[in-house]
C-alpha cells in the first residue's frame, strides 16, 4: 500500500540550458508542491503504513533546504528542472527513508514530474 504527505516550498530559479530567449532562461520563482510517497505494508495493529509525523520530521529539513533559496546555488540542482529537483530529492531521501517509492514536483498546478527511482 502506497501513503503520501504533502509539502511545499517557495523558490526562485533559472534554467541555464535552454535555448536564447526562452522564459525560462530568466530568473523566476515557482510555488513548488512536492508529494512524498512511502510503500509498505498495512501494520495489523495500528492501522497504518507509517505514521505521516515520521515521514514529515525526515522532509521537513530536506525541504527547509530549498524553501525561500534560489535552487541555482545548492550543488546538485546548478540545472533546477522539475526532474532534477525530484532526483535531488530522491537522493536526500532515500537513505533515511528506505520505504520511499515515488517523489512528485508541481512547479505550477499543470505542470509537474514523478519520479520513482533509478
Amino acid at each position: 500500500m502506497d501513503i503520501y504527505k504533502q509539502f511545499s516550498f517557495e523558490a526562485a530559479h533559472f534554467l541555464p540550458n535552454v535555448p536564447a530567449g526562452h522564459k525560462c532562461g530568466r530568473l523566476h520563482g515557482h510555488s513548488f508542491q512536492v508529494q512524498v510517497h512511502v510503500r509498505g505494508p498495512l501494520d495489523s495493529t495500528l492501522g497504518w503504513v507509517m505514521d505521516y509525523a515520521d515521514i514529515k520530521a525526515v522532509v521537513k529539513p530536506v525541504i527547509a533546504r530549498l524553501d525561500h533559496y534560489y535552487l541555482n546555488d545548492i550543488p546538485g540542482l546548478e540545472n533546477p528542472t522539475s526532474e532534477v529537483i525530484a532526483r535531488w530529492l530522491w537522493q536526500q531521501l532515500q537513505p533515511v527513508l528506505p520505504s520511499l517509492c515515488r517523489i512528485v514536483v508541481n512547479e505550477t498546478c499543470t505542470s509537474g514530474c514523478i519520479y520513482e527511482g533509478d
